[in-house]
């Protein structure tokens, strides 16, 4: 798993990268109350804003990491944005991408490097 320095996590299998918010974010965001996910089959550039997230607090984005096509959403979200404070590390990924690059999921911060860049 890796990290990116806008608190989102990357789960590599292949050419397959689940992506998600860490706890930490979660934590920050306080009640999701709304889940916007990307369309399927959506090709998306590094930076592109593919999730928009509404929480009590505020309302975030969530940007594509790496270069793909997303592949998978997770609809469970969408009715029950509440995943993302109860399991942020979980159940309550966003979406599947197919990267181009796959080693470029490495350029990420490994799990010891996200603690130190949270102060944890």
């Amino acid at each position: 798993m890796r990290f990116t320095e806008d608190h989102e996590w990357l789960s590599p299998d292949a050419d397959i990268v689940t992506v998600g918010i860490t706890a930490h974010a979660s934590e920050q965001l306080g009640d999701v109350v709304y889940v916007e996910l990307p369309e399927l089959e959506t090709q998306v550039s590094k930076g592109d804003e593919v999730v928009v997230i509404e929480s009590v607090k505020a309302a975030s984005d969530i940007v594509a990491p790496l270069d793909g096509e997303i592949v998978e959403v997770n609809e469970a979200l969408v009715a029950t944005p509440a995943l993302v404070n109860e399991d942020p590390m979980g159940a309550a990924w966003f979406f599947k991408i197919k990267v181009e690059n796959p080693a470029s999921v490495d350029d990420y911060m490994t799990e010891d490097e996200y603690k130190d860049h949270i102060g944890e």
